[in-house]
């Protein structure tokens, strides 16, 4: 028998002390980048954005694939091609931790259009605050001591 899947996730993770640091001249090449290491790993991408301290990733992962693991080599190579590549002055790195919320399918467009319109949303509302509202929205148990 084949397996199969159908886990629609939302992966959030940001800058390093949520520093204002991915500036949007260059935000599409980082995209693009990380949506070149999904794709390697048999990944199906919905969309990519974010905004100057964090970014959300919609998509499905492989059988194959453990979700840390790939979480891990996104945040280890895409620092490595900002550093090379010199895409954001200030950046010195990723959080520690992400974030990772299941969906069902009925749910992908509106999730899609969430996450394409992130620079309109964070005119309102803090990364912070949207992070814990996920949080609490998914039923997630935290201490905030570790949040960010």
């Amino acid at each position: 028998m084949s397996t199969y899947t159908q886990i629609l996730y939302q992966i959030v993770f940001g800058t390093k002390n949520k520093e204002i640091t991915l500036t949007k001249d260059n935000r599409s090449k980082l995209f693009e980048y990380i949506l070149g290491i999904l794709l390697n790993n048999k990944c199906h991408v919905y969309c990519i954005n974010g905004v100057e301290d964090h970014i959300h990733i919609v998509c499905q992962l492989h059988p194959s694939v453990g979700l840390a693991w790939l979480v891990k080599d996104i945040k280890l190579a895409t620092s490595a091609f900002i550093k090379e590549k010199k895409l954001f002055k200030n950046f010195m790195g990723w959080q520690v931790g992400y974030g990772a919320f299941t969906y069902s399918i009925t749910a992908k467009g509106k999730l899609i259009e969430y996450v394409n319109n992130q620079e309109e949303h964070h005119k309102r509302i803090t990364y912070r605050e949207e992070y814990i509202g996920l949080l609490n929205e998914h039923g997630v148990v935290y201490d905030e001591k570790y949040l960010f």
